[in-house]
């Protein structure tokens, strides 16, 4: 009848073919290599060296220096206010130094910009230019690339101080004497001036011109971090910086009493309260004069290989600029061209960032229509393999792909073969032509489907006004949920909120729309608010092995072997064996038990807890009875679901669901399956966040390790660490799997799923990538970006190594009794 609105579709038995299997793989290889080439991208888009090679240096505008020689004074971590502020007895700290400022030098107070750590620090000092992000590269140990600075510029560069630092700055340099010495020692400079009188060529080196003497004083930045920027060792430490300094100027101005000497003393950053390094440093009085060559070089460079060049316009005419800025310091107009100057360094910095950033626009566009078109390859391929259409819709699409898809890839390889040759133009990497490559693939299998997508879109027009608005406010409410995911990276916190209100909402609708007892929504409300409890805890898990004593035998090898480190007396061989045949006794024992869903998961929950445990040493251990508590009231509410959609569902829908159990191990996905990925990946970011945070391995304490352990072994101590890390995601996945079962959908699907969510949220933190900031925010993006990238493998690798346990898990037709029989353990209302 027309304008009668079509019925919804209904579940079908869903069994895959073998080419739909052959196309899974390839598409989960096209997966892996995408996340991977794109995961590099953050390298050539966040974190390519500004640094500009290839100018020529500027004359200096004096016939004469006013010095020969330099002496730099670095205070490594002190703090501005400790060093400017007067005790409690009103006397200054740095008597020495308050008088210069007072009376002979000039002063001020740096801010350093994060990261605020020393070599940046140092760089900016003696180079002036801030942290180059292409350090990331390095370990942010190293400086990644050559750069100019006051030292190698130098004739001759003698540098004392921290192994750490000094070798940085003048391993590479020829002409440099350089030494490091022990955390304690700190003076120096006496026994090389002295030796300068037995050794000719030594005091010859130091007596002529262009000569620097750089000092790297640690004290401070150790004595800070060890026992805060507060402690009478810190404050008593910058008494001794002072006197180290004026024991420096004296014995300079005696050695070459010529007054020829700048001294510069500052520090590379500051020391927060609790002993962490900031920005609020000490005066540094280097004038950096800013050609504005850099600015130019680095035009040259990218009009040179860009063949549709677009100019920095605040800059188009900074020649005439420059000219009149002449002409001010020529009619001795110094405060106006002072102010001309700065106004013209500002914008050369602008022009500088612009040309470094000059590339953004292609590579973010690319990379992001790149995932944007993975991400709808992965759409069709469930819509096409695991979804309910009808047959004859496949059937028209066929028939067009035949004569079209190769018409398609043409054009696709043209349009790949035109862009490579751009990029070869304009001399871009070649990773450049990677992200390009990939994302006009995507686009291309897309476009080689747009048949299909018309034919979907048209299924979906004539789909109820209710069902379009299903569709409409479960997307809107997936992606909410996925921001809140996205928030929670940086506050864990947010999943006490998540869980208290996951905790009301799932107990209501157990009781109210899947109608089960009161005890299974008062159990789901208890667990949800019983592990929302654990995020409010910190992420460096304090010792508290009260706690853990908390099951049988693995219990007590827990006090046995803490005891012994508590005396510290080495643990006994005998019980680092029974702990590792604990351990491992218990991981093997699931696979001996009965393959029924409750039976299955009860021994996987119970075989990874002796091992969990043992490797605990606080609230984690009953954070793992929570989660696992949590991960039962998911299987309970969807087979709950489950059970009261075949008994209340029509003849139709019950006569598929017994078709799917003797016919098929699994049915098609529909709309309402979504919330099982979903769920999916909130339970495995809470494995991620539950006790530490998993961007940061350091957040976890390593001392559970000893357990099994007593000798220092990185890569075993790692390795056990991860395990114990790795624990909480098998349980998910081995729920997950057991989920799928009981409600026969195809796992693989939900796999597409998950990835497909896992990916909204990694375009979200593609875009957080920092390069500015401190290196644990920087390394943090990083990680947070690169953990969801991930994804696409760390998922699969697990559903591998689950699938021992969750393979031979049975839900068959026999077993519909036994379902019952739980149900009416949970108080369900069975007819």
């Amino acid at each position: 009848m027309a304008g009668r609105a079509r019925p919804q579709p209904q579940p079908q038995p869903h069994s895959p073919s073998a080419s739909t299997r052959r196309r899974e793989r390839w598409l989960v290889v096209l997966g892996v290599a995408l996340h991977a080439v794109y995961m590099l991208s953050i390298f050539d888009i966040y974190f390519k060296s500004p640094i500009v090679h290839g100018m020529a240096p500027e004359p200096p505008r004096f016939s004469a220096p006013p010095a020969k020689r330099l002496v730099l004074l670095v205070a490594d971590g002190l703090r501005a206010d400790k060093f400017f502020e007067p005790d409690e007895r009103g006397r200054y700290r740095a008597p020495f130094l308050r008088g210069v400022i007072e009376e002979k030098g000039r002063w001020g107070v740096s801010h350093a910009r994060p990261p605020t750590e020393s070599r940046p620090g140092h760089v900016a000092i003696i180079a002036g230019f801030y942290e180059d992000p292409s350090a990331v590269t390095k370990g942010w140990k190293a400086n990644p690339v050559e750069f100019d600075s006051v030292f190698n510029q130098s004739r001759h560069i003698i540098s004392f101080g921290s192994p750490d630092i000094v070798p940085i700055f003048c391993s590479s340099l020829p002409h440099s004497t350089w030494g490091t010495y022990p955390h304690e020692y700190e003076d120096f400079a006496t026994g090389l001036l002295n030796r300068s009188f037995e050794d000719a060529k030594l005091r010859q080196l130091l007596l002529q011109d262009k000569l620097v003497i750089f000092l790297h004083l640690l004290g401070c930045d150790t004595n800070g971090h060890a026992h805060r920027p507060y402690s009478n060792i810190y404050l008593n430490n910058v008494k001794v910086v002072d006197q180290i300094a004026e024991s420096m100027y004296n014995l300079m101005e005696s050695y070459f009493n010529d007054n020829q000497t700048a001294y510069v003393f500052t520090a590379d950053h500051g020391m927060s309260d609790k002993g962490y390094t900031c920005g609020s440093a000490m005066p540094a009085e280097f004038c950096w004069k800013l050609t504005y060559a850099l600015f130019e070089i680095k035009q040259e460079m990218k009009q040179s290989s860009s063949l549709y060049f677009k100019p920095f316009k605040p800059l188009a005419n900074y020649s005439l600029v420059l000219d009149q800025i002449e002409d001010l310091i020529s009619a001795k107009d110094y405060e106006n061209a002072m102010k001309h100057s700065e106004e013209l360094r500002s914008m050369a910095l602008a022009g500088l960032h612009y040309f470094q950033t000059y590339d953004w626009f292609l590579l973010m566009t690319t990379i992001t229509l790149g995932y944007i078109g993975w991400m709808v390859n992965l759409i069709l391929h469930v819509l096409q393999s695991y979804t309910s259409f009808p047959a004859n819709l496949q059937k028209r699409t066929q028939v067009y792909a035949k004569n079209t898809s190769v018409k398609v890839y043409i054009v696709g390889c043209f349009i790949m073969g035109f862009s490579s040759i751009i990029l070869l133009l304009e001399k871009s990497p070649l990773l450049y032509h990677a992200y390009l490559f990939m994302t006009i693939f995507l686009w291309t299998r897309i476009v080689q489907n747009f048949e299909f997508i018309k034919a979907v879109w048209r299924e979906l027009s004539n789909m109820p006004f209710k069902y379009t608005m299903n569709l409409l406010n479960i997307s809107v409410i997936a992606l909410f949920i996925l921001e809140f995911l996205v928030m929670s990276f940086f506050d864990r916190k947010l999943y006490t909120w998540c869980f208290l209100i996951l905790g009301i909402l799932a107990s209501s609708c157990v009781a109210i729309f899947i109608q089960a007892s009161s005890a299974l929504a008062v159990y789901v409300w208890l667990s949800c608010w019983f592990l929302s409890l654990f995020t409010l805890m910190p992420a460096e898990i304090p010792e508290n092995n009260n706690l853990v004593v908390f099951v049988a035998i693995s219990s007590i090898m827990v006090w046995i072997s803490t005891s012994h480190r508590s005396q510290n007396k080495q643990l006994h061989p005998l019980h680092q064996m029974i702990n590792w045949l604990i351990a491992g006794f218990a991981m093997v024992l699931p696979l001996f038990s009965p393959s029924s869903v409750l039976s299955r998961l009860t021994s996987i929950f119970l075989g990874f807890a002796p091992p969990f445990l043992l490797l605990s040493i606080g609230y984690e251990a009953v954070f793992y009875s929570a989660f696992a508590m949590v991960l039962m009231g998911w299987i309970f509410v969807e087979s709950a679901n489950l059970y009261c959609s075949e008994q209340n569902g029509s003849a139709r829908r019950s006569s598929i669901v017994e078709g799917s159990i003797f016919g098929y191990d699994e049915r098609c996905l529909q709309l309402s399956d979504l919330r099982i990925p979903l769920l999916f990946t909130i339970l495995f970011n809470v494995a991620f966040f539950g006790t530490g945070n998993f961007a940061s391995i350091a957040s976890f304490e390593i001392s559970s390790v000893y357990r099994f352990i007593t000798i220092f072994s990185p890569f075993l101590m790692a390795a056990l660490l991860i395990f114990k890390l790795f624990i909480p995601f098998m349980l998910v996945i081995c729920t997950f799997s057991a989920i799928t079962k009981v409600v026969r959908i195809p796992r693989l699907g939900c796999y597409f799923l998950v990835i497909l969510l896992s990916d909204v949220m990694t375009i979200h933190f593609f875009f957080l990538v920092r390069n500015t900031g401190s290196w644990m925010e920087i390394g943090n993006s990083i990680s947070h970006f690169g953990i969801v990238s991930a994804q696409v493998v760390f998922v699969l690798l697990l559903f591998a190594l689950t699938n021992i346990f969750t393979k031979d898990i049975e839900v068959l037709s026999r077993q519909l009794s036994s379902r019952k029989v739980m149900f009416v353990f949970m108080g369900s209302r069975l007819p």
